[in-house]
């Protein structure tokens, strides 16, 4: 079964399918809705991840199924890549100074306040919630190699993002 594999082991396409099946409700018109809001909402040249429970079918922090607390419950884990998407960010509310951003959620949604808004909107089409971060490519290489959590690039980020 698709949900029992890794997305290692995985082609793009069972990747893709995965993620409109359990984030999307099997919606593609959903999901492409999200990802034009996605591009339309950032700055240009910025790329864009999804990771987490989406990707693996599985809560990182127990083992448990997407949406293993009810339908809609998992969220949706949104990675901004590139340095302008990064400015969204109060100058306080980073992990990593300039690389890695703490993330944007409904517990604080003060963090970047400009950006809040489109996360809000994604979070309302979706019916879950939705969860940002920006980082660098670096960040996202190392904990995918180093820390195996894997992401899924929706679109990738552009010379000068």
């Amino acid at each position: 079964m698709m949900a029992d594999k890794d997305p290692k082991e995985m082609t793009e396409q069972e990747i893709l399918a995965r993620i409109i099946r359990l984030g999307f409700d099997g919606d593609k018109a959903r999901f492409e809705t999200f990802c034009e809001k996605l591009r339309a909402g950032l700055p240009e040249g910025t790329g864009v991840a999804l990771r987490g429970s989406v990707l693996t079918a599985e809560r990182w922090a127990d083992g448990e199924p997407f949406d293993a607390d009810g339908p809609r419950t998992s969220d949706l884990d949104v990675t901004l890549v590139g340095s302008k998407v990064m400015q969204y960010w109060n100058d306080d509310e980073y992990y990593i100074p300039g690389l890695h951003t703490k993330p944007l959620g409904d517990k604080d949604p003060e963090i970047a306040r400009a950006i809040n808004p489109l996360r809000v909107e994604l979070q309302q089409l979706v019916g879950r919630p939705v969860n940002m971060q920006a980082t660098s490519n670096l960040i996202l290489y190392v904990r995918d190699v180093l820390f195996n959590q894997p992401y899924f690039m929706l679109f990738e980020a552009q010379e000068g993002a």
